[in-house]
């Protein structure tokens, strides 16, 4: 593979080149009825890197007591705030709310098994594969819900890459706050692909949490309500799951290079995987822009701190492998079969059965899942299982968890 290496990019865009005028800030959306399901995730994870980057200076900014630093994060973050009006205005108007929660499980399904597959570092590993299993249940969830209030299937817009059905029950989900942090990498002795994973899960996630706390009060019904609002409470322990992943020991500026390398990553990625022409030009622009944001970034880091980016890149700052999107259905198949009974115990993992009944996790769990019955996300598969007779999947062969295979029940047990 050809070497890339955004810090000696030729055509990267200075920071200080022109703004864009505000009427060529909403770009032509994709296609919903023709877009591949991966030009849909791609779209969303390079909006919610745009999300992370900018909220990161923000608070970058509440933490910098020199004006002359802040005035350069206030710049590029302008810039950045540009770039993340274009990437979301790629969502099309008559995609519904539903269909873009399908495209965000797919995401968060399918970008966590490839960089669990790829990842050298085990405590990573351990950690993706983890809350693997729970996205990949909020997508049978929804898949469900979206069948029931818009009789749609889940099949159409997942196409042949990921499957529909339980992964560890959402309602084993719920667990102690401390039970959610991890132990933190080293960015000094952690290889690149292992840096650009903690940041890149993160950002992801915290995309997923931030659509469903705001769509939660204003989806149309009052199931669909409560849905988001439990998966929305998931998806902030998965926020920080992950985020405790990140080097606790960078320096403000430190972070700063990390979260520009990382886009200049993301975009050169999405650039050469993209189908869609058109948004295939669109990363590449992207690319060469923040190209110029990080070489910024590093500037500042030799400016204020006297230190030259290559403290954080050893090796060079090279690309490694690029992130390409794949179906990944043999791989989760595996983590379900052997780690679907897994909880979070503290920062290791432990089969529920082996944990005493005094434990965080299960007084947590009975406490907020005090009423079965009434747990929303139970609640959405009983109600399709009334309607129709069974749960609404999309399986190449029978579930390989024999607890898991009965579509006409929910098993609210497993794991718990």
């Amino acid at each position: 593979m050809k070497k890339i290496n955004p810090f000696y990019e030729e055509k990267a865009v200075p920071v200080d080149g022109t703004f864009k005028e505000l009427k060529n800030l909403c770009l032509k959306p994709y296609d919903k009825e023709t877009a591949s399901p991966y030009t849909k995730t791609r779209m969303i994870l390079m909006n919610g890197t745009e999300f992370e980057a900018n909220w990161f200076m923000h608070q970058f900014n509440r933490h910098c007591n020199n004006n002359d630093l802040r005035r350069e994060l206030a710049n590029v973050r302008r810039h950045e705030q540009q770039q993340q009006k274009m990437i979301a205005s790629l969502r099309p108007i008559d995609e519904t709310d539903l269909e873009t929660t399908i495209a965000y499980e797919q995401l968060a399904v399918d970008l966590t098994a490839i960089l669990a597959r790829h990842v050298k570092d085990e405590n990573v590993k351990s950690a993706l594969n983890f809350a693997l299993l729970e996205d990949f249940d909020h997508l049978y969830r929804f898949a469900n819900l979206l069948e029931i209030e818009e009789g749609k299937s889940a099949k159409d817009l997942v196409g042949k890459y990921t499957e529909v059905m339980p992964g560890r029950p959402t309602i084993a989900e719920h667990r102690h706050p401390f039970d959610s942090i991890n132990k933190f990498i080293c960015n000094l002795s952690a290889d690149p692909f292992t840096k650009l994973t903690t940041n890149i899960i993160t950002g992801a996630e915290q995309q997923t949490m931030n659509y469903y706390m705001n769509i939660a009060n204003i989806h149309k019904s009052e199931m669909g309500r409560k849905l988001y609002s439990e998966i929305a409470m998931i998806e902030e322990q998965h926020v920080t799951e992950y985020g405790s992943l990140l080097d606790a020991n960078c320096t403000w500026l430190e972070n700063w290079v990390m979260h520009e390398y990382t886009e200049c990553y993301l975009y050169y990625s999405c650039y050469a995987d993209e189908t869609d022409e058109d948004i295939k030009a669109v990363y590449e622009q992207m690319y060469y822009e923040e190209c110029g944001h990080l070489q910024k970034a590093a500037e500042m880091l030799e400016k204020f701190e006297g230190k030259q980016w290559q403290c954080l890149f050893p090796c060079g700052g090279d690309f490694p492998e690029l992130l390409r999107f794949e179906g990944n259905i043999e791989y989760i198949r595996d983590v379900i079969e052997n780690t679907v009974c897994y909880t979070k115990n503290r920062e290791g993992y432990i089969e529920v059965k082996d944990l005493d009944d005094k434990a965080d996790f299960k007084k947590y769990n009975r406490q907020v899942c005090k009423t079965d019955s009434q747990v929303p996300s139970h609640m959405v598969i009983m109600e399709h299982i009334k309607k129709k007779g069974e749960d609404y999947r999309v399986q190449v062969k029978e579930h390989p968890i024999k607890l898991l295979q009965d579509r006409g029940e929910d098993n609210i047990s497993i794991a718990r």
